[in-house]
């Protein structure tokens, strides 16, 4: 119950205050909207990039060239994983490989993958922790 003298209801951030929708803006929108198979393979390369592991290897491309033993020492796991992970990305097109003989060097692929990266990086550097309740929930469960 409320103590104040009128009692409107108070309405979340995620919903509408009054249910109206703009025809006009919705057409807009939905004409500027990528295909589906876009769309969806937009979602598989952020899947790609929701691993752990598999951030840690771009996150090493970052900085040139790697083999998989020198990837795999850097993110701290082993050699089988970290060939996982490149397999996945190379079907992605996030990587390429460049033969030298035996060796096998993996880099990012273009320079939009380079910006992706930064820019994900730097967008954390301005989310504050409290941004996160999930993480701080499952932290909490952890004995």
């Amino acid at each position: 119950m409320s103590n104040r003298s009128d009692d409107r209801a108070v309405v979340g951030l995620e919903s509408c205050a009054v249910r109206v929708v703009d025809p006009g803006r919705v057409a807009t929108v939905c004409a500027s909207m990528p295909p589906a198979n876009d769309v969806a393979e937009v979602a598989d390369v952020f899947g790609l990039l929701a691993d752990p592991g598999r951030l840690k290897v771009l996150v090493a491309l970052l900085e040139g060239e790697m083999c998989v033993c020198d990837l795999a020492a850097v993110a701290g796991t082993s050699e089988s994983a970290v060939s996982h992970h490149l397999r996945l990305l190379r079907a992605h097109r996030v990587v390429q490989a460049r033969r030298s003989g035996r060796m096998a060097y993996y880099r990012l692929a273009d320079a939009h993958v380079r910006m992706l990266l930064d820019v994900a990086l730097t967008h954390i550097g301005h989310a504050p922790a409290a941004a996160h309740p999930e993480r701080q929930e499952s932290e909490g469960d952890v004995t």
